[in-house]
């Protein structure tokens, strides 16, 4: 024997030197690779070992025998045997260089790689202490958004323009089939298009990205996603085939181990063999599936990258009807649920055809087992599969809806947080609230059927196996008497039944979701397949000798309607100043947007010859630094940005500020009054150094005196654009005479263009403008502007300059010692930066740190660290209800407990075929055994229908209490609170958090129950039959809950580090949305596109680590399991003789089942826990501090306020308690029906002061009493009812114009129109098709802000109020509608307390008295002559804005 043995080395040995060399090769080629290692040479050292093994103890032994011959090969063999060994464990470590600290997976050996031991070190960093964003490892490179994005960009563009034909020629056939219809019944067809025309304009305006009504390209997105994919589809492919043909492996296996403990004759050491052949198979087995896994979620994070990246991108370009079809709520949506949606798909999507591959397989060992019985099983499965289908079908239809209904409350949640102050102020919460919870009501009934509905599926799949088994069994012992049941048949049998049970069980999931995502997938090649901004009528031909040139450019807003620019032809010379003017609504905003390519082209062209800044009518301010803001992407350079500072008026505001230039400015500039935030709007412009400067009426929302200080230092002819050429649109009548040319736009069309005076002497629309306010300009004085011109008109020569300081401004706005600055220094900015200092620049490092405590203002989103409160799972089930609660938990246990029972019935049942050795198999004790299988089997079918059953009604129960307690809340907040928190991560908490309270956790919580009982039931049945195992549970249990409790804490951290960085993903997409005109105007969609990657990257990181996690818990929870398998074998081998057949196969086929349990429990257990920290994230908004009540046991008269008279006893109010005072002890009295006009410098205390009246703010000291009755005693809607304002900005809802204003229907429709009429809408709402009904698009952008502003006028008049107060409310407007304004409310609030906190100084001449405050006090108060007389500020004020003298009072 041993001479053969010696051949075989002989033979060998010299063959073994071949691999060797190509293994050096190998080596070699990867000098230069980052990772030294492979998986083949890796695989290569255990291969050569194990065939190794073999010869090692051959010569082992003779060298024990005392054979000595051919010693030197031996001692070679030996060296080499070693060498190999070294290599193996040498080759087990990972390589550290630099790359190591960036990302060790980059460097991680082959055996790290697989088990994951790579990650060990942020698992015990995480245990340790909670994880942070800067401990998590850098992105590769293949899974940054960027490298995905590029791929799917190129592919994305094939498929969509072979998905565009297809499109054309659907279209075509259509058209083709309308022909032959129309041949076939004209009358007919015309009375159907009719109807069909009707129903279109009915359901026009509610389409949105959600429906599919509208045809678009279809069926482009899947191919386009494996074609980005196909490396990584492929990869876990493989891992997922050989991990399934794995699982077949085990049953075989189990079959000889129960034939070798039926069978004393066979080698004990068969049976050591079997069970380590187990072991080694599990493992092998565990392995491939984690890889697979990995490569599926690691898909699944990139297809859902890809498709943030892709419609972020698409938003930056899309055209204006796609962009009306889909609100921002429903992008964010996009973005969202349904990007998400595709990766929940990814997970499992090897399933549709490894699902059928392992069914297929065991039908296969199971024929085999059972014979053609089998087939009674199988045909009862195919049954199952129409049933599938009609739930299939049902599931779509409620997920469409119930998309549609999220979309809904969605865009109305973002516009009530956007119009929150709104909402406040004219005590509209309820509507809007009522508003929001009608959609839910419809989204949760949705949501509970699609859940009865899953159910249903959830007890057809879980009777399924053992239905299968019942049907095939029965078959089995009943078509042949001597067909009877040994062990060795049932327990492979069941084993593979339960192989069976997960694809089976997959399936629905799996199903459904692919039912979601085509709903997901379809809304989102709408939305991506959309067409494009059309920008090829505007040309950038720099061989034209004018700047900008219009020709015959004919726009419109909407291809269905009329154009709103008409046949405009206008030539604007380089260097010109051109000034555009008209009417509220008259298309002066449209001929700009036309200029920048954002409306839809009819006819002409546009040419605009070098680059454009422009500065939009309602300033976008970015959520950034001050110095950001304004630089925009630009290189700094010092001297400029102060050039450009100083002539903005920005030097004083930046004193106030408290931490200067890098103050973090709120989001949509909530931290800066309108004036400055028009300024840092037209700072940017100036900074950005373009060539044609297109200027929206950047004058309105600032002073008289520093619009003057503007137009001098940067528009005007001696400004820093001088040079330039500028389009400015202008609603004041100051500047015209030192412009270039006017152009008068009437209704879309230029009616006239001139100079000023040939304009004026032409006696058209223009003079007949002027002279219409010659008599207010007169009033108001001329404004006067240094030109440095010689004066060619007839006016009064311009006044020296001399005479005006050049820090006039300064002066004037430094005054400030006040709300702003308090409320900035809110954060304890204790910098006070002189003018100087700013000016040179001159900040030492110390200042630096001192003003960073200071610049920030939006708080940082709270994270909460270490384990989830158990007070949480308890709000959850008092949420579910105590009652659903306990009989979910009963249901549960008693399915468990059917488990066993039909466990132990087949283990007894198997002992039959030796009771009945060669003897007749009754009939009746094979109906009995095949009675109570079944009945037990569907014993567990209907528990668990139960079971889903009252889990869904619970839940559901759950998210309506949640939802409706978060949204009760939020409107019962501060204002404060909005003013600091960003609206996307309030909205992330109505999308991302409601959507997991609602779906995911209802799902984990039903797994879990499922699971942890389970396992529970499995490890009882082990122990039954083999008791010896109990001893082994108890290490492994202390290994699992280790294992467990390393993970849950660096897991849970990972989520909530994730829900944190997605946040800032759709508060950056929000803001790039609202300001998507000025990106694209500046050409800095590149930039955007780039700071949205590099989110998005950060985002991934956490979310990437996360997945790793799983997969690092999942290998070793999955050795658990396999050494559970492994022992429960051993101690059945070494029990042989004392345990039967059948209770080895129950102990051994009920172990193989745990590795999958177990591995279910632990992802459930942290799936619930990372779960549940969206319950924690919305209750923290659950329980922020709340505003005083709305309605309170002290409820005014129901005819209160029937005076109007307001005291102010010793008024102090302060933002926040540690802060400074806004209004410093105000004693005042206002008499009935007084008009008061306030004044002061930015930042005096005068919008503090209106606040205070509303309660926005509330008292530090002092009172106010409104008809002698003390405001802080009453609730607050009972107070701000009872009032009316006409605010600064006008905000509009979508919805209809009616809802607009009057979202009680409290008035019928004559009270409306009449309010309209004296608002003079009347005639504008009376050409609209739908009248009252109009649809008002988001945030109103489809009226002028002009218009806008006269629909809060019609609010006003409608409720009629003793008191209103006019916050700036004619900024925004032009001087005929401010005139209108003015008139109407000298009419109709005649017998009203009216307080205006004016602008222009002129709309509060005619006020019975003037109240000037400075730093929060009253400085004035009396009548304008009066003041004016006493020579003091209002003196000096009304000098700066060019007021020179003042009669009594007009009104």
């Amino acid at each position: 024997m041993f001479s053969c043995e010696l051949c075989l080395i002989n033979v060998f040995f010299p063959l073994f030197f071949h691999p060797q060399i190509i293994v050096l090769l190998v080596h070699h080629g990867r000098q230069n690779c980052t990772r030294k290692d492979t998986g083949v040479l890796y695989s290569f050292w255990v291969i050569s070992l194990i065939c190794e093994i073999f010869p090692f103890q051959t010569l082992t032994r003779r060298i024990l025998q005392g054979d000595s011959t051919d010693m030197p090969r031996i001692c070679l063999f030996f060296i080499s045997f070693g060498l190999q060994v070294a290599m193996l464990v040498v080759s087990s470590f990972s390589e550290k260089n630099e790359l190591t600290k960036k990302n060790p997976e980059l460097t991680a050996s082959f055996i790290s790689r697989i088990t994951f031991n790579w990650y060990n070190s942020i698992i015990m960093k995480g245990y340790k202490r909670p994880l942070e964003m800067d401990d998590i490892w850098e992105l590769n490179e293949e899974d940054t958004t960027k490298t995905n994005y590029d791929v799917f960009d190129k592919h994305m563009k094939a498929e969509v323009k072979i998905a565009k034909m297809d499109l054309q020629e659907r279209k075509e056939k259509r058209k083709y089939k309308d022909g032959a219809i129309e041949m076939n019944g004209l009358a007919k067809a015309q009375s159907q298009d009719v109807l069909v025309k009707e129903e279109k304009k009915s359901k026009k305006k509610k389409e949105s990205t959600s429906g599919t009504v509208k045809d678009f390209p279809k069926s482009w997105l899947y191919k386009t996603i494996i074609k980005t994919f196909p490396g990584i589809l492929l990869h876990s492919a493989f891992f997922k085939l050989v991990h399934d043909l794995l699982v077949f492996v085990s049953p075989q296996i189990l079959k000889l181990l129960v034939s070798f403990t039926s069978n004393p004759a066979e080698y004990t050491w068969r049976g050591f063999f079997y069970a380590i052949l187990l072991l080694v198979a599990a493992l092998i087995q565990s392995l491939c599936l984690q890889q697979y896994f990995q490569g599926c979620f690691v898909l699944g994070m990139r297809v859902r990258t890809t498709l943030m990246a892709a419609v972020y991108k698409k938003a930056l370009t899309v055209s204006n009807s796609v962009r009306k079809e889909s609100t921002v709520g429903e992008t964010v949506n996009l973005m969202s649920a349904d990007a998400q949606r595709f990766m929940d798909l990814t997970n499992f999507i090897h399933l549709i055809w490894s699902s059928p591959l392992q069914i297929a397989i065991s039908l296969l060992f199971l024929w085999q087992e059972l014979g053609p019985s089998v087939m009674a099983g199988f045909a009862f499965m195919i049954l199952l599969i129409p049933i599938n289908a009609v739930l299939a079908t049902k599931s779509k239809t409620l997920q469409m809806k119930n998309m549609k209904n999220k979309d809904q409350r969605l865009k109305i949640m973002n516009e009530m947080l956007s119009g929150i102050k709104i909402l406040k102020l004219f005590a509209w919460e309820p509507s809007f609230e009522n508003q929001v919870q009608e959609i839910r009501e419809r989204e949760l009934k949705d949501l509970l059927n699609f859940t009865y509905l899953h159910s249903v599926s959830l007890f057809i799949f879980t009777c399924a196996p053992f239905l299968v088994s019942v049907v095939s069994f029965a078959v089995y012992v009943g078509i042949d008497s001597n067909n009877v049941l040994t062990a060795e048949k049932a327990f492979t049998s069941i084993s593979l039944f339960n192989i069976l049970r997960f694809p089976l069980a997959m399936l629905p999931m799996l199903i459904s979701t692919m039912v979601q995502t085509s709903v997901s997938c379809g809304r989102l090649e709408k939305y991506l397949g959309g067409d494009d901004l059309d920008s090829s009528a505007i040309r950038n031909d720099p061989n034209v000798d004018a700047a900008v040139i219009f020709s015959d450019a004919t726009f419109t807003w909407d291809q269905d309607e009329s154009p709103t620019v008409k046949n405009v032809t206008l030539e604007i010379k380089e260097g010109q100043l051109v000034a555009v003017v008209g009417s509220v609504g008259s298309g002066k905003s449209s001929l700009i947007s036309a200029a920048l390519g954002e409306m839809d082209h009819i006819h002409g062209y546009i040419n605009i010859k070098g680059s454009v800044a422009y500065v939009p009518q309602q300033a976008w301010i970015q959520n950034d630094t001050l110095k950001n803001n304004i630089l925009f992407g630009s290189q700094l350079d010092e001297e400029r940005y102060k050039r450009v500072l100083e002539a903005c008026a920005l030097l004083p505001d930046l004193e106030m500020l408290p931490g200067g230039d890098l103050s973090e400015i709120g989001e949509k500039g909530i931290n800066l009054s309108g004036g400055q935030k028009q300024r840092v709007s037209l700072a940017r412009a100036v900074y950005n150094s373009s060539d044609v400067y297109i200027l929206d009426d950047p004058l309105s929302a600032v002073d008289a005196h520093v619009g003057k200080h503007i137009f001098e230092k940067v528009v005007g002819p001696n400004g820093l654009l001088k040079d330039k050429t500028r389009i400015l649109v202008t609603h004041g009548i100051s500047f015209l005479k030192y412009t270039d040319e006017i152009v008068v736009i009437v209704d879309g069309r230029v009616t006239e263009k001139g100079s000023y005076k040939t304009l004026q002497s032409n006696n058209g629309a223009f003079a007949e403008f002027l002279r219409t306010y010659a008599k207010q300009d007169s009033q108001e004085g001329e404004i006067t502007v240094f030109t440095g011109a010689d004066g060619d008109d007839n006016d009064e020569p311009p006044e020296p300059s001399a005479e005006i300081p050049d820090d006039i401004v300064s002066s004037t706005l430094k005054r400030e010692n006040s709300f702003h600055r308090r409320k900035r220094s809110s954060l304890n900015g204790s910098l006070r930066r002189s003018l100087k200092d700013v000016a040179k620049g001159k900040m030492n490092t110390e200042d630096l740190k001192k003003s960073v405590k200071g610049q920030n203002l939006i708080e940082k989103e709270t994270l909460e660290t270490g384990k989830v409160k158990f007070s949480l799972y308890m709000k959850y089930l008092r949420a579910i209800g105590w009652c659903f609660s306990f009989w979910i938990f009963v249901t549960y246990v008693l399915q468990n407990a059917a488990v066993v029972g039909q466990n132990l019935w087949l283990s007894d049942w198997t002992k039959d075929a030796e009771t009945y050795y060669n003897r007749t198999y009754p009939s009746s004790q094979r109906d009995l055994r095949v009675g109570i299988f079944g009945v037990l089997g569907v014993a567990q079918g209907i528990f668990v229908f139960l079971g889903a059953f009252l889990v869904a009604g619970g839940t559901v129960k759950a998210s309506r209490l949640l939802h409706s307690q978060l949204l009760s809340n939020i409107l019962h907040v501060p204002m404060q609170f909005f003013d600091t928190t960003p609206s996307g991560r309030i909205v992330n908490r109505f999308a991302k958090d409601i959507l997991t309270v609602d779906e995911t956790i209802p799902m984990s919580f039903r797994s879990w129950v499922a699971c942890a009982l389970g396992v529970i039931s499995t490890l009882l049945m082990i122990c039954l039959a083999t008791p010896i195992f109990a001893a082994v549970i108890v290490p492994l249990a202390i290994f699992y809950y280790f294992v467990q409790r390393f993970y849950v804490s660096t897991s849970r951290q990972l989520r909530r580090l994730d829900s944190v960085t997605r946040s800032p993903i759709y508060s950056h997409f929000g803001e790039t949305v609202s300001g998507l005109s000025v990106i694209r105007a500046y050409g800095h969609q590149q930039r955007f596109l780039q700071h949205n990657e590099d989110t998005i990257d950060i985002n991934q990181k956490s979310f990437y680590s996360w997945i790793v996690s799983n997969r690092w818990l999942a290998i070793r929870l999955e050795f658990v399991g396999n050494l559970t398998v492994f022992f429960a074998a051993l101690f059945a081998v070494l029990a042989r003789g004392t345990v039967d057949s059948g209770t080895v196969g129950l102990s051994i086929s009920s172990a193989l089942n745990i590795t999958q349990t177990l591995n279910w429990l632990v992802r459930m257990t942290s799936e619930l826990e990372t779960n549940i920290v969206a319950v924690e994230r919305v209750d923290e908004y659950i329980k922020v501090e709340n505003e005083a009540p709305w309605v309170t046991d002290h409820r005014p008269p129901e005819s209160w306020p029937d005076k109007g008279i307001v005291e102010f006893i010793d008024y102090k109010v302060r933002y926040r308690a540690e802060l400074d005072l806004v209004l410093q002890g105000i004693s005042c009295t206002i008499n009935t029906t007084e008009k008061v006009g306030i004044i002061g410098r930015t930042g005096a205390g005068k919008s503090s002061l209106t606040n205070c009246i509303f309660r926005i703010i509330e008292s530090a000291g002092g009172k106010i009493l409104i008809d002698g009755e003390n405001i802080s005693t009453m609730g607050l809607h009972d107070l701000r009812q009872k009032l009316t304002i006409i605010p600064q900005d006008p905000v509009l809802f979508s919805g209809t114009l009616r809802m607009n204003l009057d979202p009680f229907n409290q008035y019928s429709d004559d009270e409306i129109w009449k309010a309209l009429e004296l608002a003079h809408l009347k005639p504008y709402v009376e050409t609209l098709q739908e009248k009252l009904f109009y649809i008002v698009s988001e945030g109103g952008e489809n009226l002028s802000v002009g218009q806008r502003q006269l629909i809060c006028l019609a609010r006003a008049l409608l409720r009629k109020s003793k008191i209103l107060i006019l916050d700036e409310a004619t900024a925004a407007v032009d001087l005929e509608t401010d005139d209108l304004i003015q008139k109407t409310i000298r009419s109709e609030f005649s017998d009203c307390t009216v307080l205006t906190i004016a602008h222009r100084l002129n709309t509060i001449l005619d006020s019975n008295r003037v109240m000037v405050l400075d730093a929060g006090k009253i400085i004035e108060f009396g009548s304008p002559k009066e003041l004016f007389e006493q020579k003091g500020h209002f003196y000096s004020m009304a000098k700066d804005a060019g007021i020179d003298r003042v009669s009594g009072t007009v009104f």
